[in-house]
C-alpha cells in the first residue's frame, strides 16, 4: 500500500493558530517601537532647533536670544534667525509646525514642544506632545 506524505487538515490548522497567536502579541509590541522611532526623528529635530538656539544666543546675546520664546518654528522669520531653510525641519513625520520654542533660559538653552498632528504625521497619534527640557529631557506632556 503506499502512504502519501503531506501534513493533515489538523496539523495545518494548529501552525495556523500558532502563528496567529504569536501576531496577536507582536503587532502590539512592535506598534510602540514604530511610535518611538517616529517620535524620534522629532527628538533630533528639536535638538537641532536647540543647537541653532544656542549659536543665536552666543551670537546675538541673550536679549535677541529671549525674542525667540513661544516661536513656532514654521515662522519663516524665525527660520532665518536661526539659519533654518523653509524644509530643513520637515521629515516623514514632522514638519516645521509642530515644533515651537517654549522658552529660550538666559544662558541661551530652549526649551522645544513638539505636538504631533494627524494630517502631518500619520500614524503618530494626533495631539501628542513631547517637551524637550532644559535639562535635556525628552517628556511626553
Amino acid at each position: 500500500m503506499e502512504r502519501r506524505k503531506g501534513f493533515t487538515l489538523i496539523e495545518l490548522m494548529v501552525v495556523i493558530l500558532i502563528v496567529s497567536i504569536l501576531a496577536g502579541v507582536a503587532i502590539p509590541l512592535m506598534q510602540g517601537r514604530i511610535d518611538s522611532a517616529k517620535w524620534s526623528e522629532a527628538n533630533a529635530a528639536a535638538g537641532t532647533v536647540r543647537t541653532a538656539v544656542r549659536a543665536y544666543h552666543a551670537e546675538k546675546g541673550a536679549t535677541a536670544s529671549a525674542t525667540l520664546a513661544s516661536k513656532a518654528m514654521d515662522d519663516s522669520t524665525t527660520q532665518g534667525l536661526l539659519g533654518f531653510s523653509s524644509t530643513d525641519l520637515t521629515g516623514t513625520y514632522f514638519v516645521p509646525g509642530d515644533y515651537v520654542i517654549t522658552s529660550v533660559s538666559g544662558t541661551g538653552v530652549a526649551v522645544i514642544t513638539v505636538t504631533a498632528s494627524q494630517s502631518n504625521a500619520p500614524g503618530v497619534s494626533d495631539g501628542d506632545s513631547y517637551q524637550l527640557e532644559a535639562d535635556g529631557d525628552w517628556v511626553k506632556q
